[in-house]
């Protein structure tokens, strides 16, 4: 079968980011004016998806607590991420550089969590052990666009204070409701935790559409909610996007847990894949093919089922015990869901266009990328291109070319 040839184009998007994190986030952090005594103990919680500069964001953190006269520790804040073992959780810290060596402090894994008031609530409210017994607890995330639901707030401190921060139990506890848990429950459940727990402060971090960071924030527990609507907003702005919204074949080079919390990005590649929710109008995508998985998720493969093909590389980097802890707890199940899986890249491919209906591969629409995270190079087929090519964000970098090589495989980015 002949495949088509694709050329290379770059997207701009807006890149505004900030040079100095570590000088950053000391400055945030004294206008927020968080109060440590001597020898207080501190908890630090981070999670467990691909944040820029989230380890030196850590280390940071660190030393200011420890300047202040404080006693850091880190807590894995990530629910049932990690295979939900406490070992998992750390070994999933520790690959995104936050290693006890490198922040200067001891991570503290463990899956045990301390019960809190339910209040009126209909779920059970925990928080880490750890963290509860510390003298007072940080927490640190990424605010971003949700990729299961949308509302006032979506992914980012909230969430980590109940579904990161309460371990395997709160993440079961709220996603047991199915979407109403993550747009109903979260929030009543984070502000419970803010009154019965010791949180002394949210950092809250902003990326472009480069994936660079672009805001740092510091918050007092009271402010956490209504700045991180503003935050939200800010982050909707800088979310990047394929050039068109219609395709026959977008072909992704990987995805994982750190690229999204869903594998790959639900709002970029248009599919959802929850019961009972709508899936968005655009962008329209006939078929998805992902031919491999990051070594950062572990084997959790979490979002396969957002595919239509995958290569039998892939799926032999499954660790189907962890990604099933995941998805169960989730209770998503069509996202846990095995695609077609192809024995090379070249199958795979030629599956996707066989598939994708009446057009030939010098007409066919189809777009190659890294991933859903780095969309600023993108491989695109003449007839995308020809829509595309006279956009002021677009620009031309090679020619066209073979993007599978004789052995089946694709050609490097």
């Amino acid at each position: 079968m002949q495949l088509p040839k694709l050329i290379k184009v770059r997207q701009y998007f807006d890149a505004d980011k900030i040079t100095d994190i570590p000088g950053e986030v000391r400055e945030q952090i004294k206008k927020a004016g968080i109060k440590i005594k001597p020898g207080d103990k501190i908890a630090i919680a981070t999670g467990s998806r691909g944040v820029a500069n989230i380890s030196l964001v850590v280390k940071t953190v660190v030393e200011v607590v420890r300047e202040m006269g404080g006693e850091p520790f880190i807590v894995p804040a990530m629910g049932s991420h990690g295979g939900a073992t406490a070992e998992g959780q750390k070994a999933v810290l520790e690959s995104y550089g936050i290693t006890e060596e490198y922040v200067g402090a001891p991570i503290k894994s463990s899956m045990e969590v301390v019960e809190l008031p339910q209040g009126d609530l209909p779920n059970r409210v925990f928080m880490d052990k750890h963290a509860y017994e510390a003298d007072g607890t940080i927490v640190i995330n990424r605010i971003k666009v949700h990729t299961d639901f949308h509302g006032p707030l979506e992914s980012g401190l909230m969430k980590m204070i109940v579904i990161g921060l309460g371990k395997h139990a709160q993440a079961f506890a709220i996603h047991r409701y199915n979407l109403y848990g993550l747009k109903e429950l979260i929030l009543p459940t984070a502000r419970q935790i803010l009154r019965h727990g010791n949180i002394i402060m949210g950092l809250g971090l902003v990326e472009n559409a480069c994936d660079e960071t672009a805001v740092i924030r510091a918050l007092q527990p009271e402010e956490i909610e209504d700045e991180e609507k503003k935050l939200l907003d800010i982050a909707r702005k800088n979310v990047p996007s394929l050039p068109t919204d219609k395709l026959d074949v977008l072909l992704i080079d990987r995805m994982g847990k750190d690229i999204s919390g869903s594998g790959m990005d639900t709002n970029i590649i248009g599919r959802i894949r929850i019961r009972g929710e709508k899936e968005p109008e655009k962008p329209d995508i006939t078929n998805i093919v992902v031919t491999d998985l990051t070594e950062g998720s572990h084997g959790n493969a979490l979002g396969v089922g957002l595919a239509d093909i995958i290569t039998e590389r892939l799926k032999n980097k499954i660790d189907f015990g962890i990604t099933y802890e995941n998805v169960v707890t989730s209770t998503f199940l069509e996202r846990g869901k095995l695609p077609i899986v192809a024995p090379n890249d070249r199958i795979a491919l030629e599956y996707a266009l066989k598939t994708c209906g009446p057009v030939d591969s010098e007409n066919v629409r189809m777009i190659r990328i890294r991933d859903t995270l780095h969309l600023g190079e993108l491989y695109v087929s003449r007839a995308v291109l020809d829509e595309i090519k006279d956009k002021p964000n677009i620009e031309i970098i090679g020619s066209f070319q073979d993007i599978i090589d004789g052995d089946g495989k694709l050609v490097e980015f």
